[in-house]
């Protein structure tokens, strides 16, 4: 039972985690025993953010492609699993936002949305479980959103592409649990970060918020840490198709 959280010697790998909560969540895994793989659509971002892990004295490597180009999905997750080694954990965390009211939002814009946010967690997820079937064996978990839920202004694309990845993760779990896979999602609340920080500094938006959830306040990236590792480690094994809320009650308050 004492090392029913232990990630030691567990091979990870986060997509779009050279920056922001990948690269926390990469972090937090690592401290706990992972070795991590980071991933970035540049060499040199995917480099520099694995070279911070190593200079920490933790185990990391850097493997740059894109999420959304299957044939580069497959050939770089061949690659990892020839030359570094089995993917233990894979977490589905590239996305990006964009903003502009429905009627006007463009079409180019729409469909990188669901290319970062939506198509890759389909392209990655396929490519890690093949190998993960043939164990018998792994833990994929996506990081969904309040908008896996909730509709807001401006972003409905993002709220789509959310949305799928839920149903993704359902879906997922129920083919692949047989296996012994496990497939389950975080869905952060609001948090403090680069892609939020307009809203932080909007402060009636903040008064809102701080009044809509429960905790009255935004979240901090590292409340994200524990729900990771819980996902990643044994103690979830017989968790499945499973979204886990990290939403200060924001979701279940009226």
């Amino acid at each position: 039972m004492k090392d029913l959280f232990s990630l030691t010697n567990k091979k990870v790998l986060i997509t779009g985690s050279a920056q922001g909560i990948g690269f926390l969540l990469a972090k937090g895994l690592a401290e706990q025993g992972a070795d991590i793989i980071i991933n970035d659509i540049t060499d040199d971002r995917a480099e520099h953010a694995a070279s911070q892990l190593r200079d920490a004295g933790f185990v990391a490597y850097a493997c740059a492609f894109d999420v959304t180009n299957g044939q580069a999905v497959n050939n770089a997750i061949a690659d990892i699993e020839g030359n570094i080694g089995a993917i233990d954990v894979l977490i589905n965390n590239a996305g990006i936002q964009r903003r502009h009211p429905f009627t006007e939002f463009p079409e180019n814009e729409w469909d990188a949305v669901i290319d970062v946010n939506q198509k890759s967690v389909f392209l990655v997820s396929q490519a890690v479980s093949r190998f993960m079937v043939k164990r018998q064996r792994g833990k994929i978990i996506n990081i969904c959103s309040m908008q896996s839920e909730l509709g807001r202004d401006t972003i409905t694309p993002y709220a789509a592409s959310k949305g799928a990845v839920k149903m993704l993760t359902r879906g997922m779990c129920v083919e692949l649990a047989r296996y012994n896979i496990q497939v389950n999602g975080i869905a952060p609340g609001y948090f403090k970060t680069d892609m939020t920080k307009a809203l932080v500094e909007d402060e009636a938006f903040t008064q809102w918020l701080c009044k809509r959830t429960p905790a009255a306040r935004w979240g901090n990236p590292e409340e994200l840490i524990g729900a990771a590792v819980y996902l990643s480690s044994r103690a979830s094994d017989f968790v499945n198709g499973h979204l886990l809320f990290v939403d200060g009650g924001m979701l279940v308050a009226v």
